[in-house]
């Protein structure tokens, strides 16, 4: 049986936040500029954005582009998100925040955990997590669609945790503090499941009235963070809005890599649209060694049916040449056509 076609146009045109993921090496960060690019031809106001340390969005646009809104064309603001900078951005909110409630006494030995901490495992991770929340919950505002580059079984994942993470290390970090009983109870309105989109929601509300002015901000603090985390989730796994893409290459490792992932996004609510198959060799081989990859091809294309069944997909032709710049996307754009 026949695949769905996938329409490109489609999503582009009604979605507001587009997630482009796939294995190293497939084609991801072009075809995702190139989608970011055809929908800004189409009148959306696009912005792209890179997730990995590795950035090669701006290789791919022959062009810097760093940690600021770049524009790269009409309707079409590019930017990458620096794991270094989001943590020391990250724990300058922290060092701030904490220096009214520590005493003078207690700056050194906090400025020492806070170096510390730039270094610690899942520094970046935690940071570039908060940045990307915001990048959906607040810049999208300023945008048609957002079209970010990334993996999106590693961070989209993560994110959609974070509520529950955030709530238990909440809880542990309380309980070390005899004090602080008042405002573990006014915290507990933080549990997974609670609906925390109002910030004036009883009987947090009258809780938190009656806390000292240090406790309130920690808990307005918290709770602020966990309201973002639940809107970003909801957010991700919202099928009107949201839409999650795979780019992968008729290989067998990509094939195998992408169906656990589809897996593992399904499983957890949240929306897969479709596939694009890049660099798909043409059916007719003029040399032995083109002839014996077609072949190899055709089989792995069988194990993709199977594994990405009723999955929508378009195919991508094999290039001659690299993509690169904006004539080179402009033109990689208009393949983004029903194949299938």
């Amino acid at each position: 049986m026949a695949e769905t076609a996938l329409d490109l146009d489609r999503l582009l045109a009604e979605k507001s936040l587009l997630m482009v993921g796939g294995k190293g090496g497939v084609g991801k960060t072009t075809t995702a500029s190139a989608l970011a690019l055809r929908a800004a031809e189409q009148g959306r106001r696009v912005l792209l954005v890179s997730t990995d340390p590795a950035h090669s969005l701006a290789d791919a646009f022959d062009r810097p582009i760093g940690n600021h809104p770049t524009r790269m064309a009409p309707n079409l603001v590019a930017l990458e998100l620096d794991p270094d900078q989001e943590v020391e951005a990250y724990l300058d909110r922290v060092s701030a925040q904490m220096r009214r409630f520590a005493g003078p006494d207690q700056v050194r030995e906090l400025e020492k955990q806070l170096r510390l901490s730039r270094q610690s495992p899942g520094a970046q991770e935690a940071a570039l997590l908060e940045r990307i929340a915001r990048t959906i919950d607040e810049d999208s505002r300023d945008y048609d669609l957002v079209i970010f580059d990334t993996a999106p079984t590693g961070h989209t994942l993560r994110l959609l945790s974070l509520p529950e993470v955030m709530a238990a290390w909440t809880d542990g970090l309380l309980r070390h503090n005899e004090r602080a009983r008042t405002l573990g109870k006014v915290l507990g309105h933080l549990t997974p499941g609670k609906d925390l989109d109002s910030p004036l929601q009883d009987p947090t509300e009258h809780a938190t009235a009656d806390l000292d002015p240090r406790s309130r901000e920690v808990a307005e603090t918290l709770m602020t963070r966990q309201r973002l985390f639940h809107r970003t989730r909801r957010q991700l796994s919202d099928p009107d809005h949201t839409a999650f893409l795979f780019v992968l290459t008729p290989e067998r490792l990509p094939i195998l890599e992408t169906a656990r992932a589809v897996a593992t996004l399904r499983d957890s609510h949240i929306p897969v649209a479709g596939a694009i198959v890049n660099r798909v060799l043409p059916d007719a081989a003029d040399s032995a060694f083109f002839a014996a990859r077609l072949v190899r091809q055709q089989r792995h294309m069988i194990e993709l049916d199977e594994a990405l069944k009723g999955l929508p997909r378009i195919q991508l032709p094999l290039l001659e040449d690299d993509i690169q710049g904006l004539d080179g996307l402009q033109e990689f754009a208009t393949l983004l056509e029903p194949t299938i």
